[in-house]
């Protein structure tokens, strides 16, 4: 049984949810290519309501490829994504629009719009009434610290600023899945830090990344891809475990005990 963020409260009460172990981020099987280039084999990946996962990939572009499937702006040559429960078609306020969100490595807004014509096109898309849009965007000015820029176009605050726009109107629907790819760049690191401290229980964030030490404390699992294959999904716990460090080299290393270690069990059991 797959359970989701979308699950009753009366469920989520239960003391036997942990053992149900829901999913928010369900593929299975997605393939695909650029350039002649497999970035996505096959791959399966399930990740559990609440996660916080950092992904890493070799080639790079694997790891942002897989987050443009899930967010709906690329197309798998094969597979299947439910996110949140729900299937990438369903695009309506009910499914994607307002339950799963998405940052890339640029803000992809317009200079000239204000922070507050950003958020409130955010909310438009999302089929907020007024009442709803204003209340929302007043909350969200307060947390990513808009207030003084919120009507000056977003052009003025620079390439930090406009990032910081993009996570607030992503953030505007407090959506179960956010997706993040290679977020924030410009934005001062300790600041960073802070805006990247997603909170919410049942939310679930995704983070590809191609400096990983940068999301420490951000994040309590890693997930390596080599060519489109998923090598090792586990807890940030590992790394330490094996004294390891959040590192691509050390994530790598985590990935080529772990099958090791699979494929001793594997010996042994035969």
């Amino acid at each position: 049984m797959t359970l989701t963020s979308s699950t009753p409260d009366a469920l989520w009460a239960s003391q036997s949810l942990r053992l149900l172990r829901p999913a928010a981020v369900v593929c299975e099987g997605l393939t695909r290519g650029s350039r002649g280039h497999r970035l996505l084999d096959e791959l399966a990946l399930v990740v559990g309501v609440g996660a916080r996962l950092l992904i890493v990939s070799r080639p790079d572009a694997s790891a942002a490829m897989l987050l443009r499937v899930l967010a709906g702006l690329a197309h798998a040559s094969a597979g299947t994504v439910l996110l949140a429960g729900v299937s990438r078609a369903d695009d309506s306020p009910a499914g994607w629009a307002r339950r799963v969100g998405y940052v890339g490595p640029e803000a992809g807004i317009y200079r000239w719009m204000t922070p507050r014509e950003v958020l409130d096109l955010a909310g438009r898309i999302a089929e907020y009434g007024p009442a709803e849009r204003q209340h929302r965007i007043d909350l969200i000015a307060e947390h990513y610290r808009l207030g003084v820029q919120l009507d000056e176009p977003v052009q003025r605050g620079g390439v930090a600023l406009a990032e910081r726009v993009a996570l607030a109107a992503a953030m505007l629907t407090d959506p179960e899945v956010l997706l993040l790819n290679e977020p924030l760049r410009s934005v001062d690191p300790e600041e960073r830090a802070r805006l990247l401290a997603i909170p919410g229980r049942r939310r679930t964030v995704l983070i590809t990344s191609r400096f990983p030490a940068s999301e420490a404390g951000l994040v309590n699992q890693v997930a390596f891809l080599r060519d489109g294959r998923l090598l090792v999904h586990a807890p940030v716990r590992e790394l330490d475990a094996r004294g390891l460090t959040l590192s691509q080299r050390g994530i790598e290393a985590l990935a080529g005990v772990i099958t090791v270690d699979a494929q001793r069990a594997a010996a042994l059991s035969r």
